[in-house]
């Protein structure tokens, strides 16, 4: 029979309604009882890293959830992780860049409403999350989420209610779960062991753009991290002006060797610095980094994780544009 680790980390399928909201209160252990099937499929071993709403994810809990998979990679077939669904994505993305080409699935998954409700998508979703799990022909981080498998650095929550909350974004979903079965399409590449990393440098900042953005954001959000990320408007670009204020704040910015990436706030198709004059400069003549059609979630992680390895500007850049997960199809120079 499969051993498949089950960690914790709460939301909204692990909550309990209160007088102030719903609250994450039981433990793996106590809502692994609503769907007895799953220890008809694997020998499961719980444990329990926090138990808190997605909302108060943050680094210092990836680095948990990694190191409890690292512990336990050698001695288990497959690991599922019950996580609120606000911020999976950033979870699912960073697992991505913590441990990679791993050859067994490491598969996120949660619920719109809470496991002890009558209606609810929490005993599907856990379920096929250990199909996954105990399949194994769909290696490394996944979303297992309404019956759709999601590449972990290409998972976006595109609707805030539905029980299909998550989507695939600019990539193909790697399969789908039908009546307890896995028919998978894509199998990412892996390798006989994975490569760890226990290490993330949180100084990393999103600022979006609005029309009437003032470049004294910008400058603050340098100041105060050493990356920041800029969702920009269509393909890519910072607003000119008549005198030119964010261009000056990034070359000031990248002279001291801060990193800005532009990405767009549009979801699909990704960015192209090269077809507007207000992008075009940016990246010719002040150097900043594009996320191309790579998720906002996947560049937070991603720029996290290398950040934590190097601050020499060559470096970032030559790791940013090095495909992790196919986190980004396109790559430097194009």
């Amino acid at each position: 029979m499969k051993r498949v680790l089950m960690i914790g980390t709460g939301g909204t399928i692990a909550s309990e309604m209160t007088g102030a909201g719903l609250v994450p209160e039981l433990t793996t252990d106590q809502f692994l009882k609503y769907v007895p099937a799953v220890r008809e499929l694997c020998d499961v071993t719980c444990r329990q890293v926090c138990n808190i709403d997605s909302t108060n994810m943050s680094p210092a809990y990836w680095l948990e959830i990694a190191r409890a998979i690292r512990e336990a990679y050698s001695s288990c077939d497959g690991f599922v992780v019950c996580h609120g669904t606000d911020t999976m994505a950033y979870t699912a993305a960073a697992l991505s860049y913590l441990v990679q080409q791993g050859p067994k699935p490491i598969v996120l998954t949660g619920s719109q409403k809470p496991i002890n409700m009558d209606i609810t998508d929490s005993k599907t979703n856990l379920l096929d999350s250990f199909v996954c799990a105990c399949d194994g022909r769909i290696p490394g981080v996944q979303i297992v989420f309404g019956g759709a498998v999601i590449l972990g650095t290409r998972a976006r929550k595109t609707y805030s209610k539905s029980f299909g909350a998550f989507s695939s974004i600019n990539y193909p979903v790697l399969g789908v779960v039908q009546d307890n079965c896995l028919v998978p399409y894509i199998r990412p590449q892996a390798q006989a062991e994975p490569v760890f990393y226990d290490a993330l440098n949180s100084r990393v900042a999103l600022l979006k753009l609005i029309p009437g953005a003032s470049a004294g954001q910008l400058r603050f959000l340098l100041d105060e991290n050493d990356a920041v990320i800029l969702e920009s408007f269509g393909v890519g670009g910072v607003p000119s002006g008549e005198t030119g204020e964010f261009y000056e704040v990034i070359r000031k910015a990248s002279a001291k060797g801060k990193t800005v990436v532009v990405t767009t706030q549009v979801q699909n198709e990704g960015s192209d610095l090269s077809i507007y004059n207000v992008g075009h400069s940016l990246k010719n003549s002040l150097g900043v980094l594009e996320a191309f059609d790579m998720t906002t979630e996947a560049v937070v992680a991603k720029l996290m994780w290398l950040l934590a390895l190097t601050d020499d500007p060559n470096e970032v850049q030559k790791l940013f544009y090095t495909p992790v997960a196919n986190d980004i199809l396109r790559g430097a120079g194009i």
